[in-house]
């Protein structure tokens, strides 16, 4: 089954059935505080706010960052998500003096959830459910949108205002000051952070990468001047039907990331992978932005232990998975690089005891990739002397 990862999720998603809330042409109730940028008819783009037909406190229906460690469930996401309807107006993207822009940057900055009250032209319908985003529910172009007064973010509220600050040294300081990456995703895309000049709006999706990618550039440069690792680290976790195995290596800065899809449509069993060497990576990643976000959270680890090593990543998607977003991807492995890791000598100990772990023959893995299967040839190397499974 010859396929791109694109084509593949894009079958898969096409084949869950998800439920959306029901709602009316008027809502009341909260932003968690959540915006959606669209992309399809840039450079004006479909913005607008999410909100929930509940008050209070909603804020765990677009925070990532708590869903793994809370040990929340696939169907617990999948229920938040299609609870937020989404109102959207269309918007240039350099207009950002425009009043409802004005209203989502104040919901993008918000410290908390935010009552909030729509009309929208008409009862908002369907969901967005592909291969690449984070799902919500039933949308529909909003006519008239109030949020009550909203208190800003420390954090954030000191980006907005410095227009002389770069978004390059915004998104690390914030990153720095322990800012969700959630909140600083969602400020970056409404234009809420960069110079002056230079802010506007960003799609969603684009956001996401743009973050990811520019603090794993900014570790990567300090990455490059530490000692390499002495022996090679195994990290691992699962949850939310995937698992992974995260592989350490002794050598200067290099990167291959692979995926699995397994028995998931049918009897399918897959594997997609890419990679880049010291020298970085040129065009955008052909499996999309679960690299750069993989990429960046390991490199955080290496920053902080002040340490440089290679890096491979093996994961694995089991029946019943939901492709749900890359968060899935930044979590599972932030909450991989938390826990205690194994030693190995040498880079073959490390792939038998992956091969315990995974479901898919280590040597499939090794045929798919480059990097891998490079660095065990130039050990003279013969697989099936270590991967007989």
């Amino acid at each position: 089954m010859k396929t791109t990862k694109n084509a593949y999720l894009a079958k898969l998603t096409e084949q869950i059935q998800m439920k959306s809330v029901k709602v009316g042409k008027n809502i009341e109730g909260s932003t968690p505080p959540s915006v959606f940028i669209g992309r399809w008819s840039y450079p004006k783009v479909y913005a607008g706010p999410m909100m929930v037909g509940e008050a209070g406190d909603t804020s765990i229906m677009d925070s990532p960052e708590s869903w793994i460690g809370q040990n929340k469930q696939q169907e617990d996401i999948i229920n938040y998500r299609m609870n937020l309807v989404r109102g959207k107006q269309l918007i240039k993207i350099d207009d950002l003096e425009n009043p409802f822009v004005e209203k989502l940057q104040d919901i993008s900055l918000a410290s908390k959830s935010i009552d909030s009250e729509a009309t929208f032209g008409k009862t908002p319908t369907g969901s967005m459910f592909t291969e690449d985003s984070t799902p919500h529910g039933p949308s529909a172009v909003i006519e008239k949108f109030d949020i009550d007064a909203v208190r800003w973010d420390k954090q954030l509220e000191k980006t907005f205002y410095d227009t002389d600050l770069k978004a390059v040294d915004a998104v690390v300081n914030l990153h720095d000051k322990d800012v969700p990456f959630t909140a600083m995703q969602k400020a970056f895309s409404v234009g809420a952070i960069g110079t002056k000049n230079k802010r506007k709006l960003v799609p969603t999706r684009w956001s996401i990468t743009a973050c990811d990618s520019t603090l794993a550039d900014e570790f990567l440069k300090d990455v490059r001047k530490y000692e390499q690792l002495d022996t090679y680290r195994v990290f691992e976790f699962g949850a939310l039907n995937t698992y992974y195995v995260i592989i350490l290596t002794p050598s200067e800065w290099q990167y291959e990331w692979y995926e699995a899809f397994i028995k998931i449509l049918k009897n399918e069993r897959l594997i997609f992978s890419d990679y880049e060497t010291n020298g970085g990576k040129k065009e955008y990643s052909r499996v999309g932005g679960c690299y750069y976000t993989a990429k960046m959270v390991v490199l955080d680890y290496l920053s902080k232990i002040k340490k440089q090593s290679g890096l491979v990543i093996l994961r694995e998607a089991y029946e019943n998975y939901v492709p749900l977003g890359v968060f899935n991807v930044r979590e599972n492995i932030k909450e991989a690089m938390n826990r205690p890791y194994l030693e190995f000598e040498t880079l073959e100990d490390c792939l038998k005891y992956a091969g315990t772990k995974l479901r898919i023959p280590i040597k499939e893995f090794v045929n798919q990739g480059t990097l891998l299967n490079e660095m065990l040839h130039s050990k003279q190397t013969t697989l099936d002397m270590y991967f007989k499974k």
